[in-house]
């Protein structure tokens, strides 16, 4: 019923459907901030000790994710063709460092296990 209210007030009224909509759009964005100020965790102290306290593969992940992005980002600057990294996505393969030799399969694994086994 407030609903149907709402509906045929906002047909009525110009203002009312601007206050509406303003209303609609402010509120929740005011809320969300709100929240997110509250639920931020992020300080200077908090941060030092998740990275003394981070894994080793964790660390090496983060390393490696760095040199990728700023291998990426450094031919974004000098304008070189990146669309080869996508082609290479779509068909499972990574990109090497030396250009023109970039594009390598991903080598398939094998089960060393069960061709010993098999051997014997």
């Amino acid at each position: 019923m407030a609903w149907k209210w709402i509906v045929r007030r906002t047909k009525e009224s110009k203002p009312f459907f601007f206050a509406f909509a303003t209303i609609c759009g402010v509120v929740p964005g005011v809320i969300g901030y709100c929240v997110m100020q509250v639920t931020n965790t992020r300080t200077d102290n908090l941060e030092s000790h998740l990275r003394r306290n981070a894994r080793p593969d964790s660390v090496m992940m983060g390393q490696v994710n760095k040199e990728r992005l700023a291998e990426y980002l450094g031919e974004l600057q000098r304008k070189e063709n990146t669309n080869d990294r996508y082609v290479a996505a779509l068909r499972g393969e990574t990109l090497t460092r030396k250009p023109y030799v970039r594009i390598q399969p991903v080598p398939e694994k094998t089960d060393t296990t069960a061709e010993k086994d098999q051997k014997k």
